[in-house]
């Protein structure tokens, strides 16, 4: 699973019980670490370990960028100081959860210790007017199911705006001629969200599948993953050329310091290696480097975000939406040649001949059934936004490549948005539910959640934790 680093701002104000600030900072702290949480603290900053002056603000900002947190708390622990959070939140610029444990009954006497519900009230007014994007975790206790819930769903939400940040896709040639649905604008996605392309040649990707196949350790260990993991039913002398080119995109993978690719599939890869890069491509992706089809850039970066929503537990599966089900009226075929990681499939994968070319190197085999978040990051004249919903795994007739039938629950509704777009015949299904999680994270990273089905205010529902 991904590792995010969570950075926990305990806060307090003066007119309300210090004590029982300091007692709530070190009970949560200890959950947040029982439940698995890499938690970097303010402890050292000051006596108390706790916000609530402004000469906190600077060391707190200086922990954290050295520790390279991926997101900060703002927990609550009595009122709280609202603009010292506010200020401290903007300066660093990474998510944030706002959340204070829920206030224990009034003292006899009337009197209340905390009030931390009616201090997460202020902050998210401060936060606003600061501009600073936030999570909001309801106001409840840390035995609650909603507090490991939430806190672990705004770390999947980091690790989604980590990663989005953090984007370079080499690209191996140029689109297809046919494929003007995968055109891309290099320079406005670098302009707006810092997503960086590495452009190389034909030549330059068979130079490093010749140079991977002279080293026989590599290779080795490739030919060995192969035999291990797909049933070989192609010509004995294409087997090398599958493990070389696989090698071969992970070692420019590691050279440009890319954590993507996007790839030419035909025709010029055909006439210089005989083969489809479908099951290399799978081998890459089964490592947690998403190679995408037909230079599909967009498709590359939905690749890593929905792998990044997921905290990278389940692998995704690039794929067409192809036909619809013969029998099912909200049916349709998700499949691509080959390309699909062997860890989802329900059987095991035999490296075989595609569905469209004479060439082999593609994979067959049908993916586990199960539910299923399908989603596409895409956008054209200058407007970006990102498809989202579920799907369920079910039976249908035989397929060829790396396939699966699924269900939704109006495939009229999802069918017009993708024709209607920004959207293209391309998708990335995981085994996962992970739209709230891609969804919350829109708001950090610039770009329009799009849900095909009427399900927003259950989405919202669930972030609110109920």
């Amino acid at each position: 699973m991904d590792k995010v680093k969570l950075g926990f701002v305990p806060t307090r104000r003066s007119i309300f019980s210090a004590p029982d600030a300091i007692k709530y900072r070190g009970l949560t702290v200890e959950r947040l670490r029982e439940i698995g949480v890499e938690v970097v603290d303010i402890d050292d900053v000051n006596d108390e370990g706790l916000l609530f002056d402004d000469s906190h603000v600077q060391p707190i900002i200086d922990k954290f960028r050295a520790e390279g947190v991926d997101g900060i708390m703002l927990a609550h622990c009595n009122f709280g100081t609202e603009y010292l959070c506010a200020r401290l939140a903007r300066e660093l610029g990474k998510p944030v959860l706002l959340w204070g444990p829920r206030d224990e009954r009034p003292e006899p006497d009337g009197t209340r210790l905390r009030d931390s519900q009616c201090g997460l009230f202020a902050t998210g007014k401060v936060l606003r007017r600061f501009q600073v994007p936030f999570t909001y975790m309801t106001n409840c206790r840390l035995t609650d199911p909603e507090f490991e819930r939430g806190v672990w769903d705004f770390l999947a939400v980091c690790n989604v705006v980590r990663t989005f940040k953090h984007i370079r896709i080499l690209q191996m040639s140029t689109r297809p001629f046919d494929f003007w649905t995968t055109m891309c604008n290099e320079g406005e996605l670098l302009e707006k969200f810092n997503i960086q392309l590495a452009p190389i040649p034909m030549t330059e990707l068979i130079q490093a599948v010749r140079d991977a196949q002279a080293d026989d350790a590599v290779m080795a260990e490739m030919l060995a993953y192969i035999r291990e993991n797909m049933v070989v039913e192609i010509p004995e002398d294409k087997v090398p050329e599958v493990a070389g080119l696989a090698a071969g995109m992970k070692g420019l993978i590691d050279k440009y310091g890319c954590n993507a690719g996007a790839i030419q599939c035909w025709n010029a890869l055909q006439a210089e290696l005989g083969i489809m890069p479908c099951a290399a491509n799978a081998i890459l992706n089964e490592m947690g480097i998403p190679i995408v089809c037909e230079t599909d850039i967009h498709g590359a970066i939905t690749a890593l975000l929905v792998e990044a929503a997921d905290l990278g537990r389940h692998r995704g599966m690039f794929a067409d939406w192809t036909v619809r089900h013969p029998d099912n009226e909200n049916g349709e075929l998700l499949q691509h040649c080959g390309p699909w990681p062997c860890s989802v499939a329900c059987e095991k994968p035999r490296l075989t001949y595609p569905l469209a070319f004479d060439h082999p190197g593609a994979l067959t085999a049908e993916a586990k059934h199960g539910e299923l978040t399908l989603c596409r990051f895409d956008g054209d004249n200058g407007e970006y936004s990102m498809l989202l919903g579920r799907a369920r795994g079910i039976d249908g007739p035989k397929g060829m490549g790396t396939y699966l039938w699924v269900e939704v629950d109006n495939l009229k509704r999802l069918e017009t948005k993708i024709v209607e777009g920004p959207y293209i015949h391309h998708c990335v299904a995981i085994h996962a539910d992970v739209v709230p999680v891609l969804y919350e994270a829109c708001k950090y990273i610039g770009v329009k959640p799009d849900l095909y089905d009427p399900i927003e205010e259950e989405v919202r529902a669930y972030l609110r934790g109920e």
